[in-house]
């Protein structure tokens, strides 16, 4: 299992999670019934597959040693195990929270992240 799994989300979506203390997921979480996460090697493809041309973006790095049970991984895009989160998010396990701005190219451009 990763130590630290990421989530991208908007603003918008941050915000609401900072002001209520947790995050509840963005709205195609709601519909899955559960919090999409990418590992370190799975976000860069994530941000371009689901977020091309965003730029009011977040990439929320989360700690998984205290998610317990909730955090599974599922085989997903291209048959990769992807993190799922059956429980919403409380910001306690949050490691930090950081812009994820396009670059000149168009592409995210992402800070260094850890496995």
């Amino acid at each position: 299992m990763d130590a630290i799994i990421y989530k991208i989300v908007t603003v918008e979506q941050w915000a609401k999670a900072e002001a209520d203390g947790i995050f509840r997921g963005a709205p195609v979480d709601l519909t899955d019934g559960y919090i999409h996460f990418s590992t370190a090697n799975q976000a860069p493809e994530t941000a371009a597959k689901h977020f091309a041309g965003q730029d009011d973006l977040l990439l929320v790095a989360v700690r998984t040693e205290t998610l317990g049970d909730a955090l599974t991984y599922e085989v997903s895009r291209g048959g990769a195990l992807f993190p799922h989160l059956y429980a919403p998010l409380d910001l306690a396990h949050v490691a930090w929270a950081r812009p994820l701005p396009l670059g000149p190219d168009g592409v995210h451009a992402f800070p260094p992240l850890e496995p």
